[in-house]
């Protein structure tokens, strides 16, 4: 049977998962839209609960259980991204405390304080993925890595990669205690150049909110460190400037 009609339970369901934070937090579900996104999800072994699917768009291999076939304007409804891909799912979602994490000899982690938008976050995590950084830590969020605008501008990275959230007070004890080189990225007399730094140690390298930077918790706490410029302007994009840290970590770790 397909379902057809907005006011199903389901489709009432699903859309509130997409666009109430506390609702798909306190469900412990979360929603993931597209062929390539659902794949990595299940090849990281995250639990499916149920899928959506409309068949006059999904051209991929069709789950074998938990299947909600939808008509092309239920899906278009539910579907953040329009009609892409044809299908969705639901999966649950991962607790893990950053104690769980245990890092290598020469670790790479980047952690990000504060940071607000979705699409920032997500950006980020495909570099990480990308380019080998261990972990992932974010200090003090302001959001949480299942919102779907997360999944989707990681492109599914989320999923394979080692992700955490703590406080800003318990994300400096796991460093210390884990022995970890802390490179702050605060701009002041005491800075470095980032190739100056090495990264083929265990290194974390922190940044704040693209508006403010970190705050004042982590001064004192590392050694600064700046990405090199030439032109007029001092900053970069939160994301651009944690690509280009996660590519020097790993061309000094080939070299």
């Amino acid at each position: 049977m397909i379902i057809e009609s907005f006011q199903n339970e389901k489709i009432k369901h699903i859309t509130k998962l997409l666009t109430d934070n506390r609702f798909r937090k306190k469900s412990g579900v979360f929603v993931v839209e597209g062929q390539q996104e659902n794949e990595r999800a299940q090849k990281y072994n995250f639990e499916a609960v149920e899928f959506y699917i409309c068949e006059n768009i999904f051209k991929g291999s069709t789950p074998k259980e938990k299947i909600h076939l939808v008509s092309d304007k239920v899906y278009e409804k539910i579907a953040y991204r329009g009609t892409s891909e044809g299908i969705i799912g639901v999966y649950k979602t991962k607790e893990t405390h950053l104690n769980s994490f245990q890092p290598k000899e020469n670790s790479t982690v980047i952690i990000v304080e504060g940071v607000e938008k979705p699409g920032n976050l997500g950006a980020i995590l495909r570099s990480c993925e990308a380019f080998g950084i261990d972990a992932l830590i974010v200090a003090d969020g302001k959001t949480d890595f299942y919102n779907p605008n997360v999944i989707r501008s990681s492109v599914g990275c989320l999923f394979g990669m080692e992700v955490f959230q703590a406080d800003n007070n318990d994300v400096h004890e796991f460093l210390q205690k884990n022995n970890f080189n802390i490179y702050t990225t605060i701009m002041d007399e005491t800075s470095k150049d980032m190739f100056e730094r090495d990264f083929t140690k265990r290194s974390a390298v922190l940044f704040g909110t693209e508006h403010s930077g970190l705050s004042d918790f982590w001064y004192g706490k590392g050694q600064n460190t700046l990405i090199p410029m030439t032109g007029s302007i001092d900053s970069l994009n939160l994301s651009n400037a944690v690509a280009i840290t996660c590519y020097e970590a790993l061309r000094q770790k080939k070299s």
